[in-house]
């Protein structure tokens, strides 16, 4: 008995120090918000980084067949360029702290230390390297709006000069107008996750490509619109799974926060409504679709699903599920109705990016007003002035490629198709072109 009281008082003083350590370390109140924000950050990061195969399936399946290794080397090398802009300029420029609210250049992003102690972090927010994460995918979906639109006749190495520029510069900035403190966040602009700050922003850019680079031969020809099939339905209906997984990543991170019961909470409630608005998009194009052409059409469809989600992205917190419901289903009635508008106009969008991202980006951001705090006439100026910004910069880009070294493969080369003309390789060897 006496070795044991001796033995157990022993290591009751031992111990002492142990506990005393432990009393003066933070508790979980105090860095738990910090762990759960950035454990938010990272997980919804890996599902928007999955949005570029989402992309890429989608836009491989839209394409003919001569042109699908063309979009998959694009979409590879698009996002690897926005990482290493984002990085390097575009994450500081972004979110450049104390600036005059209209532009900065920042610098390099630095992580925090290796193994950074609890006095040393941002328990308030986010690790560095989580919170850069999470906005270094977002950039890297912009460029894969511009890609999709402009497929099937722009030469590679211009295209990725000016996602170049886009991601390192254009986005950063105009970006920093609201997400980074900057004078349309001080107006009362509200743009939850994106539909104007990314998708406007990627659809505005596409446009003034589409623009300057002209239709595909015979698109256009004797007052008619020529369609063009895609080459793997199939895939591209992946693709659209794979982008409509994502977004659960897209908007639910957009919370910035999982530290208390109530961020837990209005995670699950974005990801319930982001979900519906996809769905209502999805079944307003099938059925609208059906009525217009007497036939469901599966890329409006797919594209109608997809509008839905950006409708939805401007505000994916505060609606109901009937509201996110009637806000999806308005973008899947945009999708079927400017389609062929484009079309009138000669604008050649080879997936149905400018349609999905532009024109329900605009719906999604001025819907706001029937369920946040924001009038009607500052989401007006947020959606002008991104469109005025983005659209001329990439006029000006667009004209200066097309001057100094071309944006568009020859006649002959495009009737081949650019996976042989441009990388001398083909998706499908054994098949005859499409």
């Amino acid at each position: 008995m006496t070795n044991f009281k001796t033995l157990a008082t022993a290591a009751a003083l031992i111990s002492l120090p142990s506990l005393a350590f432990a009393q003066d370390a933070p508790g979980f109140d105090e860095i738990g918000p910090y762990i759960m924000t950035t454990l938010l950050f990272c997980m919804a990061g890996f599902l928007v980084f999955f949005m570029a195969a989402g992309f890429a399936m989608l836009e491989g399946g839209l394409v003919r067949s001569k042109n699908v290794t063309m979009q998959m080397t694009k979409n590879i090398a698009l996002f690897s360029i926005a990482a290493i802009m984002y990085w390097l300029v575009g994450f500081n420029t972004m979110y450049p702290g104390d600036f005059n609210g209209y532009f900065a250049i920042g610098g390099q992003t630095v992580l925090d230390p290796v193994g950074v102690a609890a006095a040393d972090a941002a328990l308030d927010y986010a690790s560095v390297g989580s919170d850069f994460f999470f906005q270094l995918v977002f950039v890297a979906a912009t460029a894969s709006i511009v890609s999709g639109a402009l497929a099937e006749r722009i030469k590679l190495w211009p295209f990725l000069i000016f996602v170049i520029v886009l991601t390192g510069f254009m986005y950063p900035i105009s970006g920093s107008w609201q997400w980074g403190g900057g004078w349309l966040s001080e107006a009362g602009f509200s743009d939850f996750a994106g539909s104007t700050v990314v998708h406007s922003v990627g659809g505005w850019a596409a446009l003034a490509g589409a623009i300057v680079l002209g239709p595909r031969l015979g698109k256009y020809k004797d007052g008619k619109v020529n369609p063009m099939p895609g080459s793997n339905l199939a895939l591209a209906t992946l693709g659209t799974f794979i982008l409509w997984l994502g977004w659960f990543g897209f908007n639910g991170g957009s919370q910035l926060a999982m530290g208390t019961v109530g961020d837990v909470s209005d995670v699950s409630r974005i990801f319930a409504n982001t979900n519906m608005a996809a769905a209502a998009g999805a079944v307003t194009a099938l059925i609208l679709s059906n009525v217009m052409y007497k036939k469901p059409d599966l890329t409006m469809v797919l594209n109608g699903a997809l509008a839905g989600l950006v409708s939805i992205t401007a505000e994916p917190l505060a609606p109901t599920l009937f509201g996110a419901l009637w806000i999806g289903a308005v973008g899947g009635i945009i999708v079927v109705l400017t389609v062929p508008m484009l079309d009138k106009f000669k604008i050649d969008d080879v997936v149905g990016a400018i349609p999905v991202h532009l024109f329900a980006g605009i719906w999604g951001t001025i819907a706001v007003i029937f369920y946040g705090d924001a009038s009607l006439m500052t989401q007006l100026t947020g959606i002008v002035a991104y469109g005025v910004f983005t659209f001329v910069a990439s006029l000006i880009v667009w004209f200066i490629l097309k001057a100094t070294m071309g944006i568009r493969v020859s006649e002959e080369d495009e009737i081949n198709g650019l996976d042989t003309s441009e990388l001398g390789m083909e998706a499908y060897p054994e098949f005859a072109k499409g």
